[in-house]
């Protein structure tokens, strides 16, 4: 699957966006508030072999390797440049418990043999990049222990304020692009063929998973690529998170412009 048309566009993509990466992530603390709190529902269980899917430069790779020294910590990209700056972060934290590969999905078998993973995690929509979803959903289930944990997060179709924000805007392919069967990515210049998936989506391709938590993130706090107006926001950036905190007990948890499922086998 590695060298499918499909994954060779979206390596190249990240490949491209590589080397700007870390100071984007560094210089946005909405980013950086929502990154700590998909880190948080990771901690919350146990594990002793963990699996990062799009691992990009290694952030939390090293995150992960600096607070469990004593867990197996692996992960894949698609991407080789993001898998060659993530072996960087890894030699010059002197980390020896994390194992990094380029690859997609479809080639976990073949990439980590004979490994089962007790936790698996995915950051900022990696998922939304894969050729078939149901599939991915079956391989991960093979690959994960009895009772294993999967965090998953999910670029939403259904992210309710940003499409306002665009639509008064006048921006009307972008307001409305996200629930085409091809969405083209956060990039205004550069296209990337993906796939957004309502909260009902999810749960259906991983409905043999029990549900442990589901969450929204922002919701009416505005997403991190909002850089202009959370900058004017001020100090309200801070509320605006909070009542993002309480419509998390409502119905309205599956607007956020990231959905996030806690699945157990």
């Amino acid at each position: 699957m590695m060298n499918s048309k499909y994954y060779t566009e979206v390596g190249n993509y990240y490949d491209n966006d590589a080397s700007d990466f870390d100071s984007r992530y560094w210089s946005n603390p909405v980013l950086q508030q929502i990154r700590q709190a998909f880190r948080e529902e990771v901690k919350r269980f146990d594990s002793t072999a963990i699996l990062e899917i799009g691992c990009g430069t290694g952030l939390d790779l090293v995150h992960f390797s600096n607070i469990f020294p004593e867990k197996q910590i692996f992960g894949i990209d698609i991407s080789g440049e993001m898998v060659r700056i993530s072996e960087s972060r890894i030699e010059k934290n002197k980390s020896t418990n994390i194992i990094v590969r380029k690859g997609s999905v479809e080639n976990l078998e073949a990439l980590f043999p004979n490994q089962q993973f007790d936790l698996i995690y995915v950051f900022f929509g990696a998922l939304n990049t894969v050729e078939n979803l149901n599939e991915v959903s079956q391989i991960l289930k093979k690959l994960l222990n009895p009772n294993g944990v999967m965090v998953l997060t999910f670029v939403n179709k259904w992210y309710l304020a940003g499409m306002f924000i665009e639509f008064i805007r006048f921006r009307f392919a972008r307001a409305f692009g996200r629930i085409k069967p091809v969405w083209g990515g956060y990039s205004p210049t550069k296209f990337l063929p993906s796939h957004c998936y309502s909260p009902a989506q999810i749960k259906r391709t991983f409905h043999e998973f029990s549900v442990v938590q589901k969450k929204g993130f922002s919701i009416v706090h505005p997403a991190w690529y909002y850089t202009g107006i959370n900058s004017n926001l001020g100090k309200l950036r801070k509320y605006l998170w909070k009542i993002d905190l309480l419509l998390n007990k409502t119905f309205l948890w599956r607007f956020g412009e990231y959905t996030l499922f806690v699945f157990k086998k």
